[in-house]
């Protein structure tokens, strides 16, 4: 690890005052550590915010609004996002290990890097690690790489599951610039795919940080469920994973939310599967259908074929786990 400088930030105003093209933050350090042993990334100089940011959890005012410094364990085991949000809880639950959702912080969890196995060997060209070096996956071993909205500058997956449920709830991203400014940014917008700029990994302006991650209150409380199919079930990133939720009328589905990690460059939203589903019965038949329609137009790499059937599996299998409890689901 090379040397660098250590400065602590008492506010999210200094913070971003302090913030510089040589200079990172650093929170709970759970990913950035690892980069910086590796040389991957390295910073002249580090700031600590872990003092800065509120670790605050508070419903209020219709929508739920965790603290940039909120430890994963903390959000996943609070009384209101369990009560209120279940999927939140489910899909944090469902990564990394204890010791790293301790450590690990909310927003430092949106800003995480991909986990491609390119990315993390220095020896061998990757553009997102080395802007316009190449992409090595393309041809060579993909087998963990994108299936949707990947182009040949990069096919490399976001690794959260923490965000993959804000996908699917249509979170927002407050940050707050260097000149004080406050911005929202919706979910849907704050992660980006490849273009022509793979090393940039969201639209976080270079000079914000960020305060605090939004939900608004929904219907979804009742009926939802987080799967993640992986290698192995102890800390492993996912093969493909999917965050479902339903607001049920009865055994009928008024409304319906999917999205996935493992398959794209951002947390990725099943929109079309998401309006077929609306408005008919819980079925086996319908959430088959569902899953198909989801991956019709998928397109997968040399290695990473197996992933087309393991979605729609995953699908299927987090939509029933949504109702079955209830024995909405009617089977074939």
């Amino acid at each position: 690890m090379r040397p660098f400088n250590f400065e602590k930030a008492a506010s999210a105003g200094e913070a971003s005052a302090m913030k510089s093209a040589v200079s990172q933050y650093i929170a709970g350090g759970t990913n950035l550590v690892d980069l910086m042993k590796k040389n991957i990334a390295q910073p002249e100089k580090l700031i600590d915010v872990s003092t800065a940011l509120s670790d605050a959890i508070n419903h209020q005012n219709n929508r739920l609004q965790i603290g940039a410094m909120a430890s994963n364990s903390k959000v996943a085991n609070n009384r209101e996002v369990i009560e209120k949000f279940p999927l939140i809880s489910k899909a944090i639950l469902a990564g990394a290990s204890p010791q790293i959702r301790n450590m690990a912080s909310s927003a430092g969890n949106l800003l995480q890097r991909t986990r491609c196995p390119y990315f993390y060997e220095v020896t061998t060209p990757c553009n997102k690690r080395t802007p316009n070096s190449g992409c090595s996956a393309v041809e060579g071993g993909n087998r963990m790489s994108a299936v949707a909205g990947y182009n040949n500058q990069c096919v490399a997956v976001h690794p959260s599951d923490f965000c993959v449920a804000l996908a699917a709830l249509d979170a927002t991203v407050t940050a707050q610039t260097k000149d004080q400014k406050e911005i929202k940014i919706p979910f849907k917008d704050f992660h980006k795919l490849p273009e022509n700029t793979p090393w940039l990994d969201n639209n976080l302006p270079q000079d914000a940080i960020i305060t605090n991650i939004e939900i608004q209150d929904n219907a979804f409380g009742k009926h939802s469920a987080y799967v993640k199919v992986r290698d192995r079930t102890s800390y492993a990133f996912a093969l493909v994973s999917v965050a479902a939720a339903l607001d049920m009328d009865g055994s009928r589905i008024k409304n319906a939310r999917l999205a996935s990690g493992g398959v794209a460059h951002k947390p990725w939203r099943w929109h079309e599967a998401e309006k077929f589903l609306s408005g008919k019965k819980a079925t086996v038949e319908t959430f088959e259908e569902a899953a198909k329609l989801a991956t019709k137009d998928l397109k997968p790499l040399s290695e990473n074929g197996y992933k087309i059937p393991m979605l729609q599996g995953a699908i299927v299998t987090a939509l029933q786990n949504c109702v079955n409890q209830y024995g909405w689901c009617i089977k074939k």
